[in-house]
């Protein structure tokens, strides 16, 4: 069965445990509708901002582009195991403000994402990223709570 109504689905995945309950229903959706899947991770450089760029601030972001490479092929490979079409993603920035932007940019129809991610003050004082999404999105967001949400 395709639809009309998904033809491109972003999921945004952070590579953790939590994260996959969100990558398992993109994946559905994606498999139901006959969508294109593109996983996205994003690099948040806003992070790093104050830091001088220097041998250790290169580590820590090669570190970070290995771990965005970690988690968006290891949903390529339940991806392919399923038959989707897929494209990972590496971007750069202020996640919430990335992710909009991509969507934006590629006419994806859905945006998936999870609840689970910074907690305590960072929460605090950035927001959560899955709240910015959906405050500034212009298309639908799923956002799909983590096993530890159903926890509380």
């Amino acid at each position: 069965m395709k639809s009309d109504l998904y033809k491109k689905i972003f999921i945004a995945t952070d590579g953790s445990e939590q994260n996959e309950k969100a990558v398992q229903h993109a994946l559905e959706l994606a498999k139901t509708c006959g969508a294109k899947l593109y996983a996205g991770y994003v690099v948040d450089t806003a992070a790093f901002a104050s830091i001088p760029m220097d041998a250790g601030w290169e580590m820590m972001y090669e570190l970070l582009e290995k771990e965005a490479s970690v988690a968006t092929e290891s949903v390529q490979k339940m991806a392919e195991d399923v038959g989707i079409t897929f494209e990972t993603v590496t971007l750069e920035g202020n996640p919430s403000h990335e992710i909009i932007e991509f969507a934006d940019n590629n006419n994806i129809d859905l945006i998936v994402m999870g609840t689970l991610g910074k907690r305590g003050l960072d929460h605090f004082l950035l927001g959560s990223v899955a709240e910015n999404v959906i405050r500034n999105s212009k298309v639908p967001v799923l956002v799909v709570r983590g096993d530890s949400d159903e926890e509380k």
